[in-house]
């Protein structure tokens, strides 16, 4: 009997259930995921080679605009492979290990872009309420330490949550049901009672997101206030469609984070394969998104997608005569 308990509570692998309930549609399910993270790959990598190539996007809304497209291809790179794995070839095993630092790069880098949001909002409000302060107050190495600073906030407070985690001894199944390690899935597993961890990650969740959304509906405020004060009508549409993108993209963000997070706590009747449905497409639509409003509504990002489309095609070209 001690063996067998040794063995329940030691480092063994999980095993990921994939979509519980419809494990035979897989292999057609992985298709749409497939396709999202295909196009996040090519959509967040295309902005920031135009960002980089183009000096003219050189300034800190612009940086801003690569730290999002670096998240989101590390927060897909983090959850989509392993989860085709277990669409196409029913690798359902995930080591212990593995598992808890897919959960920290999915929290950490949640809390990261949360940072970099907030540091949007702030960026909109300086150029739009104070532009001619603009250039002294965020130069090039401040947009750095804002994101430097977002990624050292996001470790940070995650970081303790992965100890607490870690802690906890899992005996009663080695079963996820679900696709990746999601937090919730992963702590109904342990057979101790994971109370000081809930509290920490409500707590956390509760002060990083609600303290980053005040100050943006803040910063917004503040710009929609002085936008409507513009005596150009052309001047506050102008205004109003670059700050429609980040408005978009927060939008997306948060409202998408809330539904996933308490349809993960409270069933609302729905089955359990719509609750992983909609954890799934939360961690994969979002970043394919992103890049396209930006590139929708964002003239100065669309022109240099399409000038650096028209060099790479242009260079292919050469090279095949």
């Amino acid at each position: 009997m001690s063996t067998v308990n040794r063995s329940n509570t030691d480092s063994s692998p999980f095993l990921l259930m994939g979509i519980p309930g419809l494990e035979a549609l897989h292999v057609w399910i992985s298709i749409p995921f497939c396709f999202t993270y295909i196009m996040t790959l090519l959509g967040n990598s295309m902005v920031l080679l135009t960002v980089r190539l183009n000096k003219s996007l050189h300034e800190p809304m612009y940086y801003f605009i690569s730290m999002l497209a670096v998240i989101d291809l590390i927060f897909s790179t983090a959850v989509v492979p392993k989860m085709l794995g277990v669409f196409w070839l029913g690798s359902r095993e995930i080591g212990f290990e593995a598992c808890f630092i897919q959960m920290f790069f999915i929290h950490t880098f949640t809390a990261v872009e949360s940072g970099v949001l907030l540091a949007m909002s702030f960026d909109r409000y300086i150029a739009i309420c104070k532009p001619l302060r603009y250039n002294t107050i965020l130069t090039s190495s401040r947009t750095i330490q804002l994101g430097l600073l977002s990624l050292a906030r996001g470790a940070g407070v995650m970081t303790p949550l992965m100890c607490l985690l870690t802690s906890l001894p899992y005996c009663k199944t080695r079963v996820i049901p679900h696709s990746y390690c999601e937090h919730m899935a992963v702590v109904e597993l342990a057979c101790a009672d994971p109370a000081v961890s809930d509290l920490y990650s409500l707590i956390v969740a509760t002060l990083l997101v609600g303290t980053d959304s005040v100050f943006i509906t803040f910063s917004y405020g503040m710009i929609l206030r002085s936008v409507m004060r513009l005596p150009s009508q052309e001047a506050r549409l102008k205004a109003l469609r670059t700050c429609g993108s980040h408005v978009s993209v927060i939008l997306l963000f948060y409202i998408g984070g809330l539904l996933s997070m308490y349809l993960q706590m409270f069933s609302f009747g729905l089955a359990p394969h719509v609750q992983v449905l909609v954890a799934d497409f939360y961690v994969t639509v979002p970043p394919m998104l992103n890049p396209l409003i930006y590139g929708i509504k964002m003239k100065q990002i669309q022109e240099g997608i399409f000038k650096l489309v028209g060099q790479l095609a242009g260079l292919s070209i050469s090279q095949a005569d």
